[in-house]
């Protein structure tokens, strides 16, 4: 990969619905080497999809919350956690605590609700989001700061 691989990530990062043509001119290049350059980007699996993001807050989900969770019943608390429309993201982790599962609810009462419901499972320790300074941010910008840097 090269820098303008790495510009064509960072433009996609910010707008996955970019049409060719301003991609092509924001970097310079024709639409045919765009194209090619973005096909095998995803045939390197570098781009592995396009998604549209959507607002918590707009689908009434006011309530954020990172849960650690400590559980011997791993393919059961699993299961769950796929079923379970609050649990948003899943990660094994190493430690104390098996998984980290990001939750997002209508409110502090239904996130009470839902750890209440992961009982069964083992233990949870919820850490409330209190802001968001910032998210979701482009794993393509560090590179392309520190390719540019002498």
């Amino acid at each position: 990969m090269d820098q303008i691989d790495y510009k064509i990530l960072s433009a996609l990062h910010d707008n996955a619905r970019l049409p060719i043509a301003e991609l092509s001119r924001m970097i310079s290049m024709s639409q045919p080497a765009v194209t090619e350059r973005l096909r095998k980007l995803e045939d390197q699996e570098v781009i592995t999809g396009y998604r549209a993001e959507f607002s918590a807050e707009k689908l009434g989900k006011h309530t954020t919350a990172f849960v650690l969770f400590k559980t011997n019943q791993c393919k059961d608390f699993l299961a769950f956690s796929e079923s379970s429309p609050e649990v948003i993201d899943v990660y094994r982790i190493s430690g104390e605590y098996n998984y980290l599962m990001r939750v997002v609810t209508e409110t502090s009462g239904t996130l009470a609700r839902f750890l209440d419901a992961c009982n069964k499972y083992g233990f949870s320790l919820p850490l409330i989001v209190l802001t968001t300074p910032f998210e979701n941010k482009s794993l393509a910008q560090p590179l392309l700061i520190a390719k540019e840097m002498p």
